[in-house]
């Protein structure tokens, strides 16, 4: 028992060294796993847009679905400036009709059922 005196600090100053070590590592696990939390989401994410279709929207940010079938004329209303200061810089926006005039994207298909093509041999 007389040769155990090295015992007490080494618990008393060696506890601290292991205690700081044990929180340094698990701050480090948190934020790695933290890391894969927002990895898998940014997946999630990108799988969801892949598979939707696209969006027909027109180059005036409208969809579609705003634009005319006859004349292609864009039927949304938007606020359009009204007054200006001396700057140039717009103060006052009145609604207006959109000035585009066409939709010039890709044209969305309907749905088509087909049937699965089998070979009956």
């Amino acid at each position: 028992m007389d040769n155990l005196w090295w015992i007490i600090p080494v618990l008393l100053f060696g506890s601290g060294f292991v205690g700081d070590k044990i929180s340094a590592a698990t701050k480090l696990r948190h934020k790695r796993k933290l890391e894969l939390i927002k990895a898998e989401e940014r997946r999630q994410h990108a799988l969801a847009t892949a598979n939707r279709p696209p969006e027909p929207v027109c180059g005036c940010t409208h969809h579609l679905a705003m634009h005319g079938k006859d004349d292609g004329k864009c039927h949304a209303v938007v606020e359009a400036p009204s007054l200006w200061d001396a700057d140039r810089k717009p103060v006052q926006y009145e609604p207006q009709q959109c000035n585009c005039q066409q939709y010039v994207g890709p044209e969305p298909l309907g749905t088509v059922f087909a049937p699965e093509i089998t070979d009956l041999r």
